[in-house]
């Protein structure tokens, strides 16, 4: 991952934003997380800039700088001319004033610098013999050239950027000078990482104000338009243009601003349909007015700011002492990043995952980020990307997932809207209700097939009802009925179970047990019948037998 950029693990939710709006497809996703794939990403900061869940972070320099300030060495600060645009009203005096209340030496322009790497383009293309000349001053521009286009590399202007020329004059002309680069760019934290010893620090905008806020310093409006500044236009699409003195005749000059653009530029450059042409490249639509890092990017305006530019730039050059060209280069080499390229077999095998068997199916949403279903194939095989990042088969999964449960479920199911209208119906509640097609009752009232009682009583309340016992006497059927409300969707959904066949063997069960009680109490009752007649006959034959021993008795008393 590049050094000025990270990632707030927590934040990330997977709504691949990032990937969308990444021109080169720099980000990978693993564990449900974004990843930034350090030696493909050419820092242009769209990725931090759409976040929806600012979980794309630049790394802070505020302390970097302070470490600085407190080294005992004059720390000058080079700040981008479009500063102008970012805080308005507020010139480069006043500027200056508030950045030595900080600890800062001096604060100069870095349009000095921009006017230095001007005047080195207008040398080359007076005294040099080339076809193609791509400036070299948008640090992701070169990048871009570097990693993805390397047989474009010798058109890059082999020139510092305007930030490196008026750090590197600074240090020239003020010794021991720490320079502190302050701009609306993620790609120049790297470009100063990258080629050590000129710039020694670089804030964004947001810091700087973020440090102002905190030492309790506020901007004084005050703006100090003066002649010698035309290359105030620099952070403009054109800006490098507008401020050089002359054409070259057979040339063609040409501005193009936005990544996407510079791609499509490059292609025709290497496929060998561009000559004779000097190219100023911005890889910001608008250029850096529009950095990803200008503080108010989420309201700019390109023409507001570009008015503001235009009003604040003059009409004449920076003085300035033109250092040697030698002094002035900057070399570039090719950054390998490319990963194998997969074979056929891999590609198929991977879009069969995806559910995609045949070209018709690879008609792309572009909900993954990527702009074909084989890229993004290629993508996963690559490690970058996964499959469930698939919107139409994450859909299509869901669905039969969904269709397979409901279709198959021995329970009735009937999901109804709030109008109580029958929005989907499955064959276990058709058959229950003697319905032929689910098509039959779709969109119609419930109550046309349903005692709509519980629905509304749900509905009324938002409280589910469970396992409520009734008989269908038109279906005559029992069944154990379960209502839920779906607030988020605002449905009504209902369970029917059938417990005919268990409420047919409970009866059965009732009538065996009331059967088996009435023989039971006919048999009591016929026991003891005969108990009592068995008695009856007892007490009948005691009597007789005590008249006959009584009998006796006198009989034997009397002789």
């Amino acid at each position: 991952m590049p050094n000025c950029l990270t990632l707030k693990k927590s934040n990330c939710k997977n709504c691949y934003k990032c990937i969308r709006h990444c021109p080169v497809k720099s980000i990978k996703f693993s564990g449900n997380q974004a990843h930034i794939i350090g030696n493909e990403c050419i820092l242009c900061g769209h990725c931090f800039v759409v976040c929806p869940q600012n979980a794309k972070e630049v790394v802070d320099g505020t302390e970097k700088a302070r470490v600085l300030l407190q080294s005992g060495d004059p720390v000058i600060v080079s700040l981008a001319p479009s500063f102008i645009a970012n805080y308005d009203g507020v010139g480069i005096e006043a500027m200056r004033r508030a950045l030595k209340k900080l600890g800062f030496a001096d604060v100069e322009e870095t349009a000095i610098g921009a006017t230095i790497v001007k005047t080195e383009y207008e040398r080359m293309m007076r005294e040099e013999v080339r076809d193609v000349i791509i400036t070299s001053c948008c640090h992701s521009v070169n990048l871009l050239v570097q990693k993805y286009f390397p047989s474009c590399i010798q058109y890059l202007a082999d020139v510092m950027s305007p930030m490196q020329a008026h750090c590197s004059d600074i240090k020239q002309r003020i010794p021991n000078a720490k320079t502190v680069f302050i701009g609306p760019c993620v790609a120049k934290k790297d470009e100063a990482e990258y080629y050590e010893g000129i710039v020694d620090a670089v804030l964004t905008f947001e810091e700087l104000t973020n440090w102002l806020k905190a030492e309790h310093i506020e901007l004084e409006k005050e703006v100090d338009v003066t002649p010698e500044s035309r290359a105030r236009f620099f952070p403009t699409t054109g800006g490098v243009l507008k401020t050089m003195a002359e054409n070259i005749s057979g040339f063609t000059y040409i501005a193009i601003d936005g990544v996407e653009n510079c791609i499509n530029a490059l292609k025709d450059i290497e496929s060998g349909k561009v000559h004779n042409c000097f190219i100023e490249m911005s890889a910001c639509i608008g250029s850096c007015i529009n950095g990803p890092v200008m503080e108010k990017y989420h309201s700019s305006s390109n023409v507001k700011d570009y008015i503001t530019i235009a009003g604040y730039a003059g009409k004449k050059d920076f003085d300035v002492v033109q250092p040697p060209h030698l002094n002035l280069k900057k070399n570039f080499s090719a950054i390998e990043h490319k990963l194998a390229q997969p074979v056929e077999s891999e590609i198929m095998s991977v879009l069969r995952q995806m559910g995609k068997f045949k070209p018709s199916d690879e008609l792309n949403c572009g909900s993954c980020g990527y702009n074909s279903c084989r890229e993004k194939a290629i993508a996963i095989i690559q490690g970058k990307a996964e499959i469930s990042m698939c919107l139409p088969f994450l859909k299509d999964k869901a669905e039969s997932f969904s269709d397979a449960i409901v279709n198959n479920t021995p329970n009735g199911l009937i999901v109804l809207n709030e109008d109580l209208e029958v929005q989907q119906i499955n064959k276990a509640a058709c058959k229950i209700m003697n319905i032929r097609y689910a098509s039959d009752v779709l969109g119609e009232p419930v109550v046309r097939i349903l005692d709509p009682t519980l629905f509304l009583q749900v509905k009324n309340t938002g409280l589910s009802l469970h396992d409520q016992r009734a008989y269908l006497p038109e279906y005559k059927k029992y069944v154990e009925q379960t209502v839920i409300y779906a607030s988020d969707s605002r449905m009504l959904i209902g369970i029917l179970r059938d417990v005919t066949d268990l409420e047919s063997e409970r009866e059965k069960k009732l009538k065996n047990q009331q059967h088996t009680v009435e023989v039971a109490d006919s048999v009591v009752e016929k026991q003891m019948r005969i108990v009592q007649e068995i008695a009856s006959l007892l007490g009948e034959t005691a009597a007789e037998t005590k008249i006959a021993l009584t009998k006796l008795k006198e009989s034997l008393a009397d002789e």
